[in-house]
Formats: structure tokens, C-alpha cells, sequence
């Protein structure tokens, strides 16, 4: 068996097609969304229409039959083009994929074509704001009532709540002792009553808010729930591993479009008659920037390519993350250095590129529990939490 790292025609045709779409948007239609407090519906829809949000879902319910490799171009290219849509991270990644696997026929035929054409969004609500990283302190309780479930408990730093149709919820059922992570998912459509979300204050430029959601005894039909409530953990983490590559892939686009102004601004700037990318002392930090971004791409490829395989990708899907997340920071650290004071002016959109590459190293998994991870499953050292 040999390995063979050329993408293929097929996937070169999506980047093209995915780079030319967010070429007609761009950095500056991304920038002007967010900060006149709209949104980048314009791009989704066209997205959706042009079958890149939902093309690793299965195509019997409208969507491209492919997976994770190709969902995660799509999220790459648009973040190169300027244009990243964070929502597709959870929506078709998320969402899209523990209802592909774990839903009933109705749930598939009610939610993935709309998931797939763009026409239908979904959050998805983990975090709580004592269960952070901590999942197993997860206090939002579903119990049975009759024949439908009632929901109670709060959910933080929920993205595009204002965006989606429903929210993918994971809750504890209400028979599970605190502490036992034992959880289920439920679809709540964000017009049920009791569901309510307050948007939080973000220093970060992008059109894709964040939310407080809070759940007053909520009541769901039976069929809201995803899945069998004994396998809610396989069921949850089927979707987190695809969570980690479209973060790798978001925070590569990131990366690369920061590298891009950097090398143009480089080869186009002089002083005192030379290019200023002709000096090593800016040169050098650039080409070792590169070197990350590919060896991120890699690595976001390979735990890709595992996932769609139906093999272990925990290992890799977090190390793509890391890998790509840190690509990320450098290099629009080292554009904005490479500029120079034009760095921080709205004029060159590096800075916008700032907080949005730092979040990076924080979500949706910090970087050090990636790292606590790979030291207790890969280095098999003592468990450390």
C-alpha cells in the first residue's frame, strides 16, 4: 500500500470552485457584515445553494455524499478568501453528522436537506458556565414528562444562536448521578417556549455572535431526542472530532490569508530602494510561518481522511487543532509585524485577524487540554485531571 498526498482532480476542482465563490465576498464585504452588526447570510445561502455546506452529508437527503475532507476545504477556502463561516463548524460538521448517524429516518428527512442546502441552521449548546472543559459537571437536566422530555438548565458561549433554526442540546438525563457524564441530545428549535439567549459583548470582528442560552422547562416531543439516551457519549463524540478539523480548517484560512497580505505587502514595500522581504530578519519568519500552515494542512488532512475512514481520529483531530491553531497565531502575528504600524490600521485588515486567530487557542478545546490529551493517550503519562 502506498500513500498518496495529491488531493486529485475532484478536490482541486472544490478548492477552486469554494476560493473563486469567496473571492466575489472577500475580506471586506466579511469585515463590513461585522462591523455593522449584520450577517453574512449572502455567502451562506450561495454556499448552500451551491451544495459546499452540505457536501459530506449523504446525498439520499440533498447533500454532497462526501465528508469531512471536503467540508474542511470549503471552511479553508473561504477563511483564505477572507470570508470564514463559522457556523459551518457546527451546523453541517456538528449537527449534520451525529444526526446523519445516530438520527431516525424522520429526523434525517426533517433536518439534513435543509442542513444541506443552507436553508436550515443549527447551533449546537455544550458549554455550560461551570462545565467548561469539564463536561461531566453538566447540569442541564432532561427528565421525562408524559410522553416528551422537559429541559431545563444554561448553556454559554453558544455560537449564531441568532442564525439557527434549532440548537443540537446536550443535556444529562435526569436519572444520572452529577459527576457521571451521562448524556443525551436533544433538538430544540430556538422559538420554544422557555428557550430564551442573550448575546455576549465580543472584542473579536466577525458577524457570528455568541449567547448566553437559558432553558426554563422547555418541553420536547419524544422525537426530539437524537439517538438512544445509553449511547449519548459515542453519539456526542462523533461530533466533537469533526468539530476539531473544521477548527483546524477555519484557523488554517485564517493563517493563510494573513500569510498572503504578508508576502504581498513584502514583496511590494520598499525601503531605501529594496523590498523589504529581501531582509532575512523578515523573510526567515515568514517561510517558518509557511512551514506550520503546511505541516497544519497535513495534519487536518490526515485526521480528515480518518474520520471519513470510520477509524480513531480523537489523536489526530485534536493534534490538527493545535497544530493549525498555533499556524494561526504566528502568522498573523508576523503579518502585523510585517506591516508595521500599516499592521493596525482598518486599511490592510491584519488586525481584524487578531482576536479571531487568539480564540483559536482557546476554542472550541484549549490548547492545554490538547496537550494533556496527547500526554495521557499518545505519551501514555499519568493523568493530570
Amino acid at each position: 500500500m502506498t500513500l498518496d498526498f495529491d488531493e486529485g482532480d475532484e478536490l482541486r476542482a472544490l478548492r477552486s470552485a469554494v476560493a473563486d465563490l469567496g473571492s466575489r465576498y472577500g475580506q471586506a464585504y466579511f469585515l463590513e457584515q461585522a462591523r455593522s452588526g449584520g450577517r453574512t447570510d449572502a455567502l451562506w445561502a450561495e454556499a448552500g445553494k451551491a451544495g459546499f455546506l452540505g457536501v459530506n452529508l449523504p446525498e439520499e437527503h440533498g447533500g454532497g455524499g462526501g465528508g469531512m475532507v471536503e467540508l474542511s476545504i470549503v471552511l479553508e477556502e473561504l477563511g483564505a478568501a477572507g470570508c470564514p463561516l463559522l457556523m459551518m463548524v457546527v451546523s453541517p460538521a456538528i449537527c449534520g453528522t451525529v444526526i446523519g448517524r445516530f438520527g431516525t429516518p424522520e429526523q434525517k428527512d426533517r433536518w439534513l436537506p435543509g442542513l444541506a442546502d443552507g436553508s436550515t441552521t443549527m447551533g449546537f449548546a455544550i458549554t455550560e458556565p461551570d462545565a467548561g472543559s469539564n463536561s461531566h459537571e453538566i447540569t442541564t437536566v432532561a427528565r421525562r414528562d408524559g410522553d416528551g422530555w422537559v429541559l431545563r438548565g444554561q448553556k454559554v458561549w453558544i455560537s449564531g444562536v441568532d442564525q439557527a433554526d434549532a440548537l443540537l442540546v446536550v443535556g444529562r438525563l435526569a436519572d444520572g448521578p452529577t459527576g457521571t457524564l451521562r448524556p443525551a441530545l436533544f433538538v430544540v428549535p430556538t422559538d420554544a417556549p422557555g428557550l430564551t439567549a442573550s448575546a455576549i459583548p465580543m472584542e473579536i470582528v466577525s458577524p457570528e455572535r455568541q449567547f448566553q442560552v437559558f432553558l426554563d422547562d422547555v418541553r420536547l416531543p419524544d422525537d426530539a431526542l437524537v439517538g438512544h439516551p445509553d449511547q449519548g457519549i459515542a453519539q456526542l463524540f462523533a461530533g466533537l472530532n469533526p468539530e476539531r478539523v473544521m477548527a483546524a480548517a477555519y484557523s488554517l484560512g485564517v493563517a493563510r490569508l494573513a500569510m498572503r497580505k504578508a508576502t504581498e505587502y513584502a514583496r511590494e514595500r520598499q525601503v531605501w530602494g529594496t523590498p523589504i522581504g529581501a531582509h532575512q530578519g523578515l523573510a526567515h519568519p515568514l517561510a517558518a510561518c509557511q512551514i506550520e500552515i503546511e505541516c497544519a494542512r497535513l495534519m487536518t488532512q490526515k485526521a480528515a481522511w480518518l474520520i471519513d475512514a470510520g477509524q480513531d481520529a480523537g489523536l489526530a483531530a485534536n493534534s490538527a487543532k493545535y497544530a493549525a491553531a498555533e499556524a494561526a497565531v504566528h502568522a498573523v502575528d508576523q503579518a502585523i509585524q510585517t506591516h508595521g504600524g500599516n499592521g493596525l490600521s482598518q486599511e490592510y485588515g491584519v488586525a481584524a485577524l487578531l482576536a479571531m486567530s487568539r480564540v483559536s487557542r482557546i476554542a472550541p478545546v484549549s490548547r492545554e487540554m490538547i496537550l494533556s490529551f496527547v500526554a495521557q493517550h499518545d505519551l501514555r503519562l499519568p493523568r493530570s485531571y
